[in-house]
């Protein structure tokens, strides 16, 4: 049972080739020559490892003579095996469930195996040390009892093999260390990084406390199409596919927005939906093509209430999950403290710049800010020539400010340029400057929702649509298409409408406290390896 290292076949489409392989294989068969099945197809544990601490805690269950005897409670648990270390007539082992591990005493003269017959020397404990390895799942009957340390340890009675594994685990010394194998197996992350499987139990954790607070709220959740003829709602290139069926183009989905929309029209009041959408983007730190948004829009709303709606529902998850606000944070290698108490700062793009970047926009013509730009980033020039004097406001906010916005954010009315599906400011000198009644979200320096006053004017929007549609033909990839289903379904009413998005991904990035998008997606998107 001695652990391997696994780096050499973790890397190879030819592991079946590796020694390793062929003595599992080996064992397997010898295993079935007994007469025992090594992947049987059902088990019932009554207990999982943390249910177990959870309700012995520190109370004595009996000592070894006692489980010996059979007068201490007796327990079915189920797990990897992750440890084994031969003690004379004994043998000690970790097994692991997805709650943690325990401690399981073999007995040379007790413990039997399910299925086998001792034949010569080859008693159940010779066989438990022989015929089993690391990685191998378990069922375990016994009697529970605390050793001298005061470890609780089940005395095993029965041993059932349930999985052979042919594979070993990565060595318990240098551990599997190599970021890019622990992305792409994640499944060798999860047994071998406990800090790995609590984040993803996390994750599963906050996605049911945000469907919590939503349907508190009044919120309905609801479904919507994946795959749709037309894409929308962001600006974004979309994954093109087709369907067969109707010999038809298809897209994946870029964005919630647009049938979400169609919904309040109906006469919804308060829908959301949690769900992947794609974007054919690049990858980083903070972005993976296939990520999960959260979308919820409700009628007679506005930006003004979905800033309370994000800043309540982010400070609800904190004090559920740690019972407080302001806790600390690395960003660049910094301890920096944040706080998610209501409420937060807000402060319009146009004061974000002048307070951040010390540049007053209302002073600068759009020639300065093409100068400063071009000296200060790393724009491509023909963008900056193209640029109107919306989107260099933007592109000064995002370059010049982002970085600096650490406790959250809230950066409210942005030029109309950046959106078509958002209401002019109801500010009748800021609509006239052309900004809309939009909101982002910003904590660590990095973008958390997007929000508007939702356009319900068919004919602005139709305007604002064939704007976008003519810079598509002119070879702007992320531009939106033109949507005539919307506007039609747009013509026939939509209430006054506060919507938002949310990514979810980061907002778990940032409660479990991780720096990279793809800690907190089991399967982010990886470059295929050579030869797979």
């Amino acid at each position: 049972m001695n652990p391997v290292t696994l780096s050499s076949m973790l890397h190879s489409p030819d592991y079946h080739h590796h020694e390793e392989f062929r003595n599992r294989s080996q064992k397997l068969q010898e295993i079935r020559d007994l007469g025992i099945n090594p992947y049987p197809s059902k088990y019932s544990p009554d207990h999982d490892v943390k249910a177990l601490l959870e309700k012995y805690g520190d109370s004595p269950t009996g000592d070894y003579e006692s489980a010996l005897s059979g007068k201490t409670d007796k327990v079915t648990i189920a797990g990897r095996l992750m440890l084994f270390r031969p003690m004379g007539k004994n043998g000690f082992a970790h097994i692991q469930d997805q709650n943690g591990r325990i401690q399981i005493l073999f007995n040379r003269d007790e413990t039997q195996v399910a299925g086998f017959h001792p034949q010569g020397e080859m008693n159940p404990m010779k066989f438990i040390e022989k015929k089993l390895d690391l990685g191998d799942i378990i069922g375990v009957e016994g009697n529970l009892f605390r050793t001298q340390k005061g470890e609780l340890t089940v005395f095993a009675k029965k041993v059932i093999l349930l999985c052979k594994s042919l594979l070993p685990l990565p060595d318990k010394h240098s551990g599997l260390v190599d970021k890019g194998i622990r992305y792409r197996k994640r499944w060798l992350d999860l047994i071998t990084h406990p800090e790995s499987l609590q984040v993803f139990l996390l994750r599963s954790y906050i996605l049911k406390l945000i469907r919590e607070f939503f349907e508190k709220e009044g919120f309905l959740e609801v479904e919507t199409p994946v795959l749709q003829n037309v894409y929308g709602g962001a600006n974004a290139r979309p994954f093109i596919t087709k369907l067969e069926a109707l010999n038809q183009e298809m897209f994946l989905r870029i964005s919630l927005e647009i049938p979400l929309k169609k919904l309040i029209i109906g006469g919804l009041s308060k829908v959301f939906e949690i769900s992947k959408v794609f974007r054919n983007e690049g990858i980083d730190r903070t972005h993976n093509p296939e990520f999960t948004e959260l979308e919820a829009y409700a009628a007679y709303w506005d930006y003004h209430d979905m800033m309370r709606l994000m800043e309540n529902l982010f400070e609800e998850i904190a004090l559920k999950l740690f019972g407080y606000t302001k806790f600390k944070m690395e960003k660049n290698g910094k301890e920096v403290e944040i706080d998610l108490k209501a409420p937060w700062k807000k402060m319009s793009m146009k004061e974000s710049i002048k307070t951040y970047a010390h540049l007053d926009i209302d002073s600068l013509s759009d020639e300065q800010m093409r100068k400063i730009l071009k000296e200060k980033t790393s724009l491509d020039p023909y963008d900056l020539k193209q640029a109107k004097r919306g989107s260099l406001i933007a592109m000064m906010f995002e370059e010049l400010v982002e970085e600096h916005l650490i406790s959250p954010h809230h950066i409210i009315d942005h030029p109309i340029e950046t959106t078509p599906l958002c209401k002019l400011h109801r500010d009748p000198k800021l609509a006239k400057e052309g900004f809309v009644e939009r909101f982002e979200t910003f904590i660590l320096g990095g973008e958390f929702s997007n929000s508007y006053t939702e356009l319900n004017d068919p004919q602005l929007q139709r305007k604002l649509l064939e704007e976008q549609a003519e810079k598509k033909k002119a070879g702007d990839l992320e531009a939106n298409p033109l949507d005539e289903e919307f506007i039609e379904a747009i013509c026939q009413g939509m209430p006054p409408t506060g919507g938002i998005g949310i990514g979810v991904d980061r907002m778990v990035m940032l409660f479990a406290k991780v720096n990279s998008i793809r800690d907190v997606i089991y399967f982010p998107l990886m470059r295929p390896e050579e030869g797979i």
